[in-house]
């Protein structure tokens, strides 16, 4: 019981703010390790839940998109008299969106389900790179439709020459050849890169080469965002 009132205040007021373990010696180190431990907890906590909302909503999103745009591909290739320009722009945007569903919904999924990328480096660049063609030629497919619609409305006499079945089906097929050919490049600037996902684990991981500093350090995406935004702004 040696030592002034004050004395005994003050460390009465310690153990108050400071309440995490009977141990006074450790106090500041136990009370730091109490609140990583809470952090890490948390965190964990957070990628469990992600984990699994994400997959389920994700599965939602490929149910529902293959069933409705499957019907809209069966719907209109099975009724001749639906056959026009209108309708195998939609066609084709239905198919642009069947692929991008299979192509990049499941395998975005698996990010948020596994720490690593699991299905090889050649899925890895030929995913990334169908993603992008498969999403293009739905903002292309959008264009044409657009300029159809332009000139039914603006020149609905002088445009019945151009709107043909066939000039759709030519447009078509060229909108394809040029969006396939002008992202090839997409295929060398991702890849399988390996990381340290914990002291113990190393995996790897499907990322844009160009984040990789020593490997693709020259703009390799400029290309590809320029052929996706040239569309929409003219």
């Amino acid at each position: 019981m040696s030592g002034s009132p004050t004395d005994a205040l003050e460390g009465v007021t310690v153990f108050r703010d400071v309440n995490c373990t009977n141990e006074t010696a450790k106090i500041p180190e136990s009370c730091f390790n109490y609140s990583v431990g809470m952090e890490v907890e948390g965190e964990h906590l957070m990628e469990y839940i992600v984990s699994i909302v994400v997959p389920i909503l994700f599965g939602i999103i490929i149910i529902l998109g293959l069933i409705g745009n499957f019907l809209v591909v069966v719907v209109v290739a099975a009724n001749q008299q639906m056959r026009s320009t209108t309708n195998l722009l939609i066609i084709n945007l239905a198919i642009a969106d069947l692929l991008f569903i299979v192509f990049c919904v499941p395998f975005t999924a698996t990010d948020y389900i596994f720490p690593f990328w699991p299905f090889g480096d050649i899925w890895c660049k030929m995913v990334q790179y169908l993603i992008v063609v498969t999403a293009y030629a739905s903002v292309y497919t959008l264009v044409l439709m657009s300029v159809d619609r332009f000139l039914a409305v603006v020149h609905p006499i002088a445009s019945m020459s151009v709107r043909t079945e066939k000039n759709a089906l030519t447009a078509i097929v060229v909108t394809w050849f040029f969006i396939v050919i002008s992202n090839i490049y997409v295929i060398f600037c991702h890849g399988e890169v390996p990381y340290t996902y914990s002291p113990e684990t190393d995996h790897t991981s499907c990322i844009f080469l160009e984040v990789h500093d020593e490997i693709r350090p020259n703009g390799c995406n400029k290309p590809a965002f320029q052929v996706g935004q040239t569309p929409p702004k003219s």
